[in-house]
């Protein structure tokens, strides 16, 4: 059996139908592993894979994507995916929990551990605090009405926008490779056949929604942010690729507003660290369990 993947399984949070994959040993210290905006909870199989033996590891699809269901009102605010966290780790008992998240499964764990520091034992969050200060800086200095409008205007595109097509399956594996130069063909693959549905055409589209590419307007203003950061009390590792656009927190002063956490950069590696460098994020994460 060890050679099986993971049984699929789902839960119900705010009326949607949420669905997450099981690996099993269930007696053994719970472990999340939580994925990125438009991703899928698929892409930690070769992490699930190296721990299963030693964790009971569950990795969700976030609302709007992969197995899980679409918001029907399109909206995607962060207090939604919270508290779709909180329902997962409430509802299966699994706290007090490890968590692995990448990108804004890492903001979002980042918010849960701030809110329930004692329901979290570890937390790793690979590139998961967010925009920059010089990012917040820039959209700070657009008025509040400005903001609205064009995310009104967004809204009324995605809502005109029907999902891509791909005639193959190798045009979506080529679309795949090019969002990130350093995987590998092997990689690509797995990501894409598990990120994809076939259509009744015999097209394929991404299993995502498309209304997650409009972002919501506003947010928590950035000093409750930083607070729920503070809050956190369990050991934290924050993980940043070298050749990423994401500003690492060590450099740019976030890095202050945590008691308990220390930065790691990965050379040659991007946003997908844990794909791009494989064998060192591994390394770095058993040391760190």
């Amino acid at each position: 059996m060890a050679s099986a993947g993971p049984t699929s399984n789902s839960f119900i949070s705010q009326r949607l139908k949420l669905h997450y994959v099981d690996w099993g040993n269930r007696g053994a210290p719970p472990l999340l592993l939580v994925h990125g905006g438009r991703d899928h909870c698929r892409n930690w199989d070769w992490v699930a894979e190296k721990l299963r033996d030693r964790f009971h590891i569950i990795a969700p699809d976030l609302r709007g994507h992969g197995d899980s269901a679409w918001s029907p009102d399109g909206n995607y605010a962060m207090d939604a995916f919270v508290y779709d966290l909180a329902q997962l780790i409430h509802q299966i008992d699994l706290g007090p929990v490890t968590i692995v998240a990448h990108s804004m499964g890492g903001n979002i764990a980042l918010r849960y551990t701030g809110l329930y520091p004692d329901n979290v034992r570890k937390l790793v969050a690979i590139e998961g605090l967010g925009p920059s200060p010089k990012v917040i800086a820039e959209r700070a200095q657009t008025g509040y009405a400005e903001r609205f409008r064009k995310w009104i205007d967004d809204k009324r595109q995605a809502a005109g926008r029907t999902p891509r097509r791909y005639a193959t399956l190798d045009d979506a594996l080529a679309r795949m490779m090019g969002e990130n130069s350093y995987l590998t063909e092997h990689q690509a693959r797995h990501l894409t056949i598990n990120g994809i549905s076939r259509n009744e055409d015999g097209t394929w589209s991404w299993k995502f929604d498309n209304y997650l590419n409009v972002w919501p307007a506003f947010d928590m203003p950035q000093d409750d942010i930083a607070a729920l950061w503070g809050a956190i009390t369990c050991p934290t590792l924050l993980l940043y690729g070298a050749n990423s656009w994401a500003s690492n927190p060590e450099k740019d002063g976030r890095l202050e507003h945590f008691n308990t956490a220390n930065v790691i950069e990965f050379e040659n590696a991007g946003h997908w660290l844990h794909h791009d460098q494989f064998d060192r994020f591994m390394s770095t994460l058993d040391e760190f369990l």
